[in-house]
């Protein structure tokens, strides 16, 4: 059963649910949730509030919930591109980002999957939980309110695209560093360089700098 975070006065409508049964990630991947452990939560943002592009707003918004958790665990917090959230290595956030229309308002719809307490991801090896990466046991109902509220406030006072790409890059999980990536099946060591305002990421190989859409390229760690 979801919940909904009203406002008064607010453009923002949040709804959440500890008890996720039917989760999504990017294209179509399945997110599983344990119940009473984690957060499915959604934030609907009128799109004519923001002057932002799509692939910049999606920067935006994980770079704000990067903030967020880096804030409340004061642990190492990054994005893995595009989207993903990683909390001292294991990845703890996904989120997914769809445009709809209501009563002839259009509204990006932000879903995000949050591991908090969760303690074992067996199907998963690259998965963790606020709870298995740092040791605190964290209030599902505090977590989900100050949450909402953080983001409304991003979401009221969004950056400049200059500032949002910059604060997207200075939290690119490893950029700058030698990773392994797998293009068309094949294996290759890379080094990111940066993700660009068409949503593409720039990769150094040992010949030629390349750039690469979502799904083009996997990132293996």
């Amino acid at each position: 059963m979801s919940q909904v975070l009203l406002y008064p006065h607010s453009n923002f409508v949040g709804l959440y649910t500890f008890n996720q049964t039917k989760g999504r990630g990017q294209y179509g991947n399945i997110w599983a949730s344990h119940p009473e452990q984690n957060l499915a939560y959604t934030i609907a943002v009128k799109i004519q509030d923001t002057k932002l592009s799509d692939f910049l707003f999606n920067y935006y918004t994980a770079a704000a919930i990067r903030e967020f958790l880096a804030k409340l665990t004061e642990k190492v917090v990054k994005i893995k591109w595009p989207n993903d959230i990683i909390l001292a290595n294991k990845k703890v956030v996904g989120i997914l980002i769809e445009k709809k229309k209501f009563n002839g308002e259009n509204y990006f719809i932000i879903g995000s999957g949050i591991n908090i307490l969760q303690e074992k991801f067996d199907e998963i090896s690259n998965a963790g939980s606020i709870f298995t990466q740092t040791g605190k046991k964290i209030d599902l109902q505090s977590f989900t309110k100050e949450l909402h509220e953080f983001l409304v406030g991003k979401f009221k006072n969004i950056d400049s695209e200059e500032d949002v790409l910059e604060e997207f890059n200075l939290n690119l999980f490893r950029k700058d560093e030698i990773s392994v990536f797998e293009i068309d099946g094949k294996r290759q060591n890379g080094i990111i360089r940066k993700a660009d305002e068409k949503g593409k990421i720039w990769i150094e190989f040992e010949d030629e700098t390349k750039s690469f859409y979502h799904k083009e390229i996997k990132l293996l760690y």
